[in-house]
């Protein structure tokens, strides 16, 4: 399995409900990163928000390693401004068995405040998302410890929000507006496209993260009934701290109205 670089590639790799799954794929060295980073916008989302880059001492050798293995000068802050991906840098301490948090390099950040998460073991970092600590954390802190240097894997996810910004805070009133009939036009589908693997050096993981947002009228008419299945799980209460419950009828209105369309026209 590869992923793409939009939603709608994205969209039918990303888990789409029930219990939490880590979701990996292989990736070649050429299917890691962004082959084409719109480089205006991430020197403009830094600038708008410059609490995006935070790093503790820990952070400092990896960050090197980081940029010179990207090919430019600096640490982590250079090395994430020249790719299209938010970049995180994780260290494991000797005498503990799980990573935690010693750089960030986020500009496009969705729903967190890398500010709140720095130093924190990964189960306290996802420590909001329902299900992680039952459902994920052992087999996710089991695969960090094991990734070998050299290996790329890949995940996805997706959220709904009420706006096309690439830097996104999660406000359940900001769905007030939207209805079946526009639902299209004011529901945005906001993926992130994930990777990981390990520096060989400095032993720290890399984890990237890429950003890629669409109008959900714009996405397959595939991708649209996905999401509308997917409604279901949200509501019964892991999508409620994103505002899934203001949502979820209009998006699924939006699809039947959609279905319909299609189904007439042929």
């Amino acid at each position: 399995m590869t992923l793409g670089f939009s939603v709608d590639e994205l969209l039918p790799k990303a888990r789409g409900g029930g219990v939490l799954k880590m979701g990996l794929a292989a990736l070649a060295d050429d299917e890691w990163l962004q082959p084409e980073p719109d480089l205006a916008a991430r020197e403009e989302g830094f600038a708008a928000f410059p609490e995006g880059v935070q790093l503790d001492p820990e952070a400092e050798a990896p960050g090197r390693e980081l940029a010179a293995m990207l090919g430019v000068a600096g640490g982590l802050p250079e090395a994430a401004t020249a790719r299209w991906e938010d970049m995180c840098l994780l260290t494991k301490r000797e005498e503990e068995d799980f990573y935690r948090l010693v750089g960030a390099a986020v500009a496009f950040p969705s729903d967190w405040r890398p500010a709140e998460k720095m130093g924190l073991p990964l189960a306290a970092m996802h420590a909001p998302i329902q299900g992680f600590a039952e459902q994920l954390a052992s087999g996710v802190d089991h695969f960090m410890l094991k990734l070998r240097p050299g290996r790329i894997f890949g995940r996805c996810n997706w959220f709904i929000a009420a706006t096309p910004e690439l830097r996104w805070i999660a406000r359940p009133d900001a769905f007030a507006h939207v209805t079946p009939d526009n639902a299209g036009e004011t529901l945005f589908v906001r993926s992130e496209r994930q990777t990981l693997r390990r520096l060989p050096e400095t032993g720290a993981i890399l984890f990237t993260i890429g950003v890629y947002v669409s109008p959900l009228a714009e996405l397959s008419d595939a991708n649209v009934a996905r999401l509308a299945g997917a409604m279901a799980g949200l509501l019964s209460g892991e999508g409620d701290r994103r505002g899934a419950p203001h949502y979820a009828a209009a998006l699924q209105g939006f699809a039947q109205s959609r279905g319909a369309a299609i189904g007439h026209s042929t």
